[in-house]
Formats: structure tokens, C-alpha cells, sequence
């Protein structure tokens, strides 16, 4: 009888034992683009992996955006390091680099839903070197307008060219308290720079062959007074010198100004605000080639090299990466999605979704993919163009002189970013 009791111990303390260490699978998720909205959608689809995964929990960390990657950095090297995170474009190179993030290509090969990713998806992501990150959409940029801003200042069509955009702006913010485009001076204002100078010179090329950056050849110079004199020339509001991305979409729904270029984040909020008879998306207007140059951005899912459940952690990266997932995330938070036949769902087949899906399909637009690969691309996006534009915004510097040191400054990485190849 002793030794019976003692065999059904035994078999309690092992099961017991066995439903602990299950429990004890907790992976932690950090979200560094956080807004209640969007923390409210990933725990929703957080809480559908937990659901299908016994014993696997998952701690979802919000960061600020505007501290997110300092603090990152921060919990990373001291050795607080996540499962799972949201791995903005600009970022991959560094962690990639430093071979801190976990190589997917393998996965995705052998996933069931790996096939119906489009083929700029797997591009972008494994633009470090392997599939270091899933993209969960693209943040592709166009022009928003409002049509009746625009008939009230005589501007009988939304702009096709520079030359178009610029008259427009002008006529625009002859009306009483009106402006013609809402500047991001301020946090986040380089694509604005980037596509600009890029239109202007007529290729979104960032590097020579013999590696020297573009961006201070004199058709880029051009690209770059063209912004400083929309605001220089108030086409632009003149506290849009320090605006950023809440701001430039809160001026275009209140008709504060008439033109924002932005990616498809934005609509949200607009969509909200404004009725959907008074405003569209057009793609970006075209420089003297003939072409535009929008800038395509995207964040996604890396999973780091240290995590001590590879297996789970992947599971839960496939499951936000769904196409269910991927279009519940999508309609949400304001991106592209990245399986194939997106286009084709009636919420996207909108006259405010056209502008981003005809700039996919038209020629005359090549979108402008960002060197992230450069280690110190996110410290140059929003530390040396931020102070050095706005400088410039407020004719402290001139556009030959910004343009200068941006080239030296990308230049200089490229070297370093090559050495290594």
C-alpha cells in the first residue's frame, strides 16, 4: 500500500512538474510604433496564438515611438532581450549586423502560408543580408488632397507635377488662414527631403558607383530648396517647421492645409474625420523625368538569435503573419499588406486606397527604398536631417550646405557598410 502511495505521489509531482514547466513558456513581445489602438489589436490577435499554444503565454512591452530606440538599445544591452519584436526598416542592419537577430528564410520556405507572400516582401526583408524580419506591410507614400480646398481655390485638377504640386500649394494659401501642404519639419521628416531631391534629379539612387551619395548633385540641391521655399514662401505653415506626424494629419483634417504626403497610417484618422466624398489619394506628383520617386518604408517581426524558445516564438511570428492576421493588422494600423491578392479586398478598393495602389502599378513611379543596410541610417533620419533641415527650413543654412553634409555623412557609412561585404 506504501509503495502504491508513493507511486501516485510520485506521478502527481511529475504531472504536476510537467504543467508548470508549460506555464513557464512565456515569451516576451515588444512593440516599439505603440498607440492604444494598435496594442489593442496585437493583444487581440496575441490572445488568438495563446488560445492555440497550451502553456504558452506571451508579455506584450510597449515602447513610445519617440523613445523606442533608445530604449530598446537599452534593455537589450543589459540584457533584457525579447522573444519577439516589432523591427522597424531602419533598425534591421544594426541588430542583423551584429548578429542578434534570428535567420528566417529556412522558416518561411517550409511555411505554410510562405508562398502567398508577395515577392517585395521577401526583397524588403532580407534587405540585411537573410530574412531577418517578416514585413508585416509597407508604408508607401502619396498625396493626400482636399477636393474642396482645392475648388475653392480654383485649382481645377490635384496635381500630376512638381510644377502642378507647387502652383496648387500657392493657390491654396491665398485663402483666409489657409496653407497649401502640410511640412513635416519636425520628427520623421526625411522622406519628404528624400523624395523631393530624388524627383527633382530625376533618379532615387542614393550612391554612385564609386560610392559617393547623390544627394548634393545639383538636381538634388533643387529637389531640396523646392521644400525650403514652400515654406519659406508660406505655402506651408509656419509652425510646420517643428511638426510631426500627428500634427501634419491633424492640419489636413481640420482643411488647415490642403496637401499631405503620407502613407496609408494616416487614413485612419482621416477616414475618421473627414467624409470620404471630400478627399483622395493621388500618387506623388512627377519631377522634370517624368517620374516620382515615393518613399516605401516597413516594419515586421524579427525574432532575436538569444531567445530560449525558437520554436514557440516562431509559431507566434507565423501567426501575426497570417493573411488573416496580416489583414486584420492591415486595415488597423494603416499599411500595404504583404500576401498576394490584398488588392482585391472591397476595403481596400476605395477611392482613397487607389492613389497608393495605382503608384504600385504605374511606371512613372519607382518606389524609393531607404538604405537602412547603413548602420547609423536611423541616427542620420532622426538626429542629423531633423536639426540640420529645420535649420535650413528657418534660412539658417542653405540647401547646397545640408545637402553637403548629408553627403558626407551617408558617403562615409556606405565605405563602412561595404568594407564589410
Amino acid at each position: 500500500m506504501k509503495q502504491l502511495l508513493k507511486g501516485l505521489l510520485a506521478t502527481m509531482l511529475l504531472a504536476s512538474t510537467a504543467s508548470v514547466a508549460l506555464a513557464e513558456t512565456k515569451l516576451k513581445l515588444v512593440e516599439v510604433i505603440t498607440s492604444p489602438e494598435r496594442t489593442e489589436v496585437l493583444q487581440k490577435l496575441v490572445d488568438e496564438y495563446e488560445a492555440a499554444n497550451d502553456g504558452v503565454t506571451v508579455e506584450i512591452v510597449s515602447l513610445p515611438w519617440g523613445s523606442a530606440f533608445e530604449k530598446l538599445a537599452t534593455m537589450v544591452s543589459g540584457g533584457d532581450v525579447p522573444d519577439v519584436v516589432e523591427m522597424p526598416d531602419r533598425w534591421a542592419a544594426l541588430y542583423a549586423g551584429s548578429g542578434q537577430l534570428a535567420k528566417l528564410g529556412d522558416l518561411v520556405e517550409n511555411w505554410e502560408h510562405g508562398d502567398t507572400l508577395t515577392q517585395k516582401t521577401i526583397d524588403m526583408g532580407t534587405q540585411a543580408g537573410d530574412l531577418y524580419m517578416i514585413p508585416y506591410g509597407f508604408y508607401l507614400r502619396a498625396m493626400f488632397y482636399n477636393k474642396k480646398l482645392l475648388e475653392e481655390a480654383g485649382v481645377e485638377a490635384p496635381p500630376k507635377t512638381m510644377e502642378e504640386f507647387k502652383a496648387a500649394a500657392a493657390a491654396v494659401s491665398e485663402l483666409d488662414g489657409k496653407s497649401g501642404y502640410c511640412l513635416r519639419g519636425g520628427p520623421g521628416g526625411l522622406n519628404a527631403w528624400v523624395m523631393m531631391a530624388a524627383a527633382m534629379n530625376g533618379t532615387n539612387e542614393f550612391f554612385t558607383e564609386d560610392g559617393k551619395s547623390r544627394i548634393n548633385e545639383p538636381g538634388s540641391v533643387e529637389g531640396i530648396q523646392y521644400l525650403i521655399d514652400l515654406y519659406q514662401n508660406g505655402h506651408a505653415p509656419r509652425d510646420s517647421v517643428s511638426w510631426g506626424f500627428n500634427e501634419i494629419v491633424a492640419g489636413f483634417y481640420s482643411g488647415t492645409c490642403a496637401f499631405l504626403d503620407q502613407d496609408p497610417d494616416a487614413l485612419i484618422a482621416v477616414a475618421e474625420r473627414m467624409p470620404e466624398e471630400d478627399f483622395a489619394v493621388i500618387p506623388m506628383p512627377v519631377g522634370p523625368s517624368g517620374q516620382a520617386f515615393p518613399t516605401i518604408g516597413f516594419v515586421g517581426w524579427s525574432i532575436f538569435e538569444s531567445t530560449e524558445h525558437k520554436d514557440e516564438s516562431w509559431n507566434l511570428v507565423a501567426h501575426l503573419s497570417s493573411p488573416d492576421a496580416n489583414a486584420t493588422w492591415a486595415k488597423r494600423v494603416g499599411v500595404i499588406p504583404v500576401h498576394e491578392g490584398a488588392d482585391q479586398d472591397p476595403y481596400f478598393k476605395t477611392e482613397q486606397f487607389k492613389g497608393w495602389f495605382d503608384t504600385l502599378n504605374g511606371d512613372e513611379y519607382v518606389p524609393t527604398v531607404m538604405p537602412t543596410y547603413l548602420e547609423r541610417f536611423g541616427f542620420f533620419a532622426d538626429s542629423v536631417v531633423l536639426e540640420s533641415s529645420q535649420e535650413a527650413l528657418l534660412g539658417q543654412r542653405t540647401a547646397q550646405d545640408i545637402a553637403d553634409e548629408w553627403a558626407a555623412f551617408l558617403t562615409d557609412e556606405y565605405a563602412k557598410w561595404k568594407a564589410k561585404q
